[in-house]
């Protein structure tokens, strides 16, 4: 399931001259295009919690991907813009439903391997933003832009199959009520992270991480083809970009589950940052695979996000509140970064003012890593954590 979790959002930026003469896809509409994984992931965040009052996160990570099946399919065979666009939203918004059941979904099963668990699937995911751009040029130059984008539809069902052996079972329907009538006597625990100020750090850690990443996801193959690279090419420094962060998934989980305050991570990733754009703004078409590598290290700050999500936490129910809140915040906020790109560099026909741009989301990384790696939990603080009375014959909330 983790592998699935980008695979519709790399997959495209390589092919989107390919695109573009098939479908109605100007400039600005390939910033909406960035926008759109970030925008539909923090929708995504937000109700995902919700329906976890009513569905177990195995069962939602069975409707999770079969959306995202039925959406790449959509947008691969898509005759017009507005249907790609549509097809897109679906796959992506189902991939930001499993974003968010995976953090809690660690918690619950795996409670005393939080690190290493983290590390896996992080890694997983980290291959499956890896693997779509090294793909895309050559499958669509063999057979088309469409099925580049559109097969891996079969990652996410084969990626399904196993959740079936864990669907609820069917039980009796007086059995049922019984329980919860027996379950609404008693109060049942409602967590709300947005009253603490170290999730509001979290949402931000993770949001200002995402924004620079989703730039780089959209912009990053045409900064390069400016530099005066092949569209190959290109690609590859996509590839390279997301690659790198295959051995940060790995080991930065790991170091965090063992620091007390991991902050010198977050430090880490800034001057990767910094390195990596400092190259690319100033000279592009020298060493551009460096720039590549170092800004790659920049999101060492997204692995880190995800294992604090339930190093910050005392139960898998407030994991789950935590990691819709900090990824729908996050998420949302992120929406930001393609769009500005594309309109600075539209306006001034250069990208200084894009990356002077990106530099001042750096500034706000940098202080809310240093708020969310304090070792504190969230669901300590006053009100976050209240027991509710719930009453009448529905099953009450369990976050």
């Amino acid at each position: 399931m983790a592998f699935t979790l980008r695979t519709a959002v790399t997959s495209v930026p390589p092919l989107t001259g390919a695109i573009a003469h098939d479908l109605f896809l100007p400039t600005w509409l390939v910033g909406v295009l960035g926008m759109l994984p970030t925008a539909l992931f923090g929708i995504a965040g937000l109700v995902t919690p919700l329906l976890m009052r009513r569905w177990s996160v195995e069962a939602l990570a069975v409707m999770a991907m079969g959306a995202a099946a039925v959406g790449e399919i959509v947008r691969a065979v898509a005759p017009e813009t507005g249907l790609f666009l549509a097809g897109s939203a679906v796959a992506l918004a189902g991939m930001g439903a499993g974003n968010v059941v995976l953090p809690p979904m660690v918690k619950k099963y795996f409670p005393r391997r939080i690190g290493l668990m983290t590390s896996l699937y992080v890694t997983l995911i980290s291959l499956g933003t890896t693997i779509p751009p090294l793909l895309a040029v050559p499958v669509a130059d063999a057979e088309g832009w469409r099925l580049s984008v559109g097969w891996w539809a079969v990652v996410n069902v084969v990626a399904l199959i196993p959740w079936l052996t864990v669907w609820p079972r069917r039980v009796d329907e007086g059995a049922a009520h019984a329980a919860r009538v027996a379950a609404s006597a008693h109060p049942r625990t409602v967590v709300r992270p947005w009253r603490s100020p170290a999730a509001w750090a979290l949402s931000l850690l993770f949001g200002i991480t995402s924004l620079n990443t989703y730039t780089l996801f959209a912009w990053l193959p045409e900064i390069a083809s400016g530099a005066g690279l092949s569209t190959g090419d290109a690609g590859l420094q996509l590839a390279i970009f997301s690659g790198i962060g295959l051995p940060l998934s790995l080991i930065v989980p790991l170091l965090a589950g063992r620091m007390r305050n991991p902050y010198p991570i977050v430090a880490f990733g800034l001057v990767c940052f910094v390195g990596g754009y400092l190259g690319l703004w100033l000279i592009p078409g020298t060493a551009t695979w460096l720039w590549s590598l170092l800004a790659g290290m920049g999101p060492a700050t997204f692995p880190l996000s995800l294992v604090l999500i339930n190093l910050r936490t005392r139960s898998h129910r407030a994991s789950g509140a935590v990691s819709g809140f900090a990824q729908g915040v996050g998420y949302l906020l992120a929406c930001a970064g393609p769009l500005f790109a594309g309109i600075l560099h539209d306006a001034t026909g250069g990208w200084t003012a894009t990356f002077a741009f990106l530099g001042v989301t750096l500034v706000v990384l940098a202080i809310a890593g240093w708020v969310i790696c304090r070792p504190r939990y969230i669901d300590d603080h006053p009100g976050v954590v209240e027991a509710v009375q719930f009453q009448g014959g529905g099953a009450p909330p369990v976050i």
